[in-house]
């Protein structure tokens, strides 16, 4: 990891469909077996009981399946349970497929015709006091439980049983917002890859300027992703900031020399996303660089990161970080909004979040632990008055990855702290 990020990177060899199978199974059987236990274990749960259906796979069963297993087949029951006494946790499928290695298979349907009932043999053998299943009213990635589902539980379980169920919320959370020492191996390169591209993007082989419109920069990315074999997670954006001209430029503009350009960028590979944002200065005919009051600009977004991450401390809430870092900036003269979110599994993921860009004060989401060995997206922006644009009022959007290892947060592959120059003909 680094801070600095490299001025011309290129992609990194793509890996086979066999090569990306192995690794990323070797990830999650990493997962499982370190995580599962120090989460169940702090979080006081005995039975944690995951249910999803064929194509219709909620987030935290989606990140438990191996990479031949794309889906759920017909209902998919994951059960873990901690026996106690620093025993290992118990890893069953209660499905008539297996999981790769990954699940011990737990039902014989010709012994025991009927799923549900399956699982409550299981269940009241093992005679647990807390009984975790994926309801919350606040996160999405928690409330994989459905209510069919819920019905077909309930009916099943004794009384006595039904009393000990609790919400899965927090093992859903912590299961997902945290990242191993195998991912963390893996991450540089996917965001090295997504660097690459952002390079490529901003470059006169893609831009022409005065004839390469915002939108075909746009579907420049969707083309050489499908070339590499790679996924957005999202469309990415493109966007023009030009002298006189009041917001942002999209669509069917045509990207002209003196503008800056804005790009929203995000791939997933090996299971794990990217999402960054990056600006570019196109030259006019004589200039080598921008215009200094759009280089101060892009340097006050800087200091905004460098007081957001200062902020981050292990069990201090995304909305505390948020207020902190706003009263430090906004104390320095800058003018930040912050909307910076986790990163991993999911391109916004799981874990709480630190403001967002309609709201720069506490917000439930916000009211959760940052945690160590955490993915961040240094998502914001800073305004600036540019007085080479007439003191016109600029916005200066970043957005870096990040890992927060509880102590400090470090880049994964650096961060912009100069614009993207691109040439126009002469």
């Amino acid at each position: 990891m680094s801070q600095t990020e490299e001025a011309a990177p290129t992609v990194p060899p793509v890996l086979s469909a066999r090569d990306r199978a192995e690794t990323a199974n070797r990830v999650l059987a990493e997962r499982l077996d370190t995580l599962i236990p120090a989460i169940m274990r702090e979080e006081g749960i005995d039975l944690w009981l995951l249910v999803a259906r064929e194509y219709f796979e909620e987030p935290v069963v989606a990140s438990m399946l191996d990479a031949e297993n794309m889906h759920a087949r017909r209902r998919t029951i994951l059960i873990f349970h901690d026996p106690g006494n620093g025993q290992p946790i118990e890893r069953l499928t209660v499905s008539r497929y297996g999981l790769g290695g990954l699940f011990a298979p737990a039902w014989n349907p010709a012994e025991q015709p009927d799923q549900w009932q399956a699982v409550a043999d299981i269940i009241a053998a093992r005679d647990p006091a807390r009984i975790a299943i994926n309801s919350s009213d606040l996160y999405q990635f928690a409330d994989g439980m459905t209510l069919s589902q819920y019905v077909r539980l309930n009916a099943v379980l004794p009384a006595e049983l039904r009393s000990r169920i609790v919400s899965g919320e927090r093992l859903a959370i912590r299961w997902l917002e945290t990242r191993t020492p195998g991912e963390m191996n893996l991450y540089p390169t996917i965001l090295r890859t997504a660097h690459a591209l952002i390079a490529e993007a901003f470059s006169p082989a893609v831009i022409t300027p005065g004839v390469t419109t915002a939108e075909q920069v746009q579907w420049w990315y969707r083309d050489r992703l499908l070339q590499l074999g790679l996924d957005p997670w999202f469309h990415p954006s493109v966007g023009i900031q030009r002298q006189g001209v009041t917001g942002m430029l999209e669509g069917d503009e045509v990207i002209q020399p003196g503008d800056l350009l804005w790009t929203d960028f995000g791939i997933t590979y090996l299971g794990l996303s990217s999402d960054t944002q990056h600006l570019a200065y196109v030259l006019k005919p004589g200039e080598t660089d921008a215009p200094a009051g759009l280089r101060q600009g892009l340097a006050n977004s800087n200091r905004v990161q460098d007081i957001l991450t200062r902020h981050f401390a292990t069990g201090r809430s995304g909305n505390e970080v948020l207020a902190l870092a706003r009263a430090e900036a906004l104390a320095a003269g800058l003018d930040p909004s912050i909307y910076s979110h986790p990163i991993g599994l999911h391109g916004h993921g799981a874990g709480p979040s630190i403001g967002f860009w309609d709201n720069q004060n506490a917000d439930p989401r916000g009211a959760g632990p940052v945690r160590p060995n955490t993915a961040w997206s240094i998502e914001l922006t800073s305004y600036a008055a540019v007085p080479e644009w007439g003191g016109q009022r600029v916005d200066f959007r970043t957005e870096e990855n990040a890992f927060f290892d509880g102590n400090s947060v470090r880049y994964i592959d650096g961060r912009q702290t100069r614009f993207t120059l691109i040439a126009t003909g002469r």
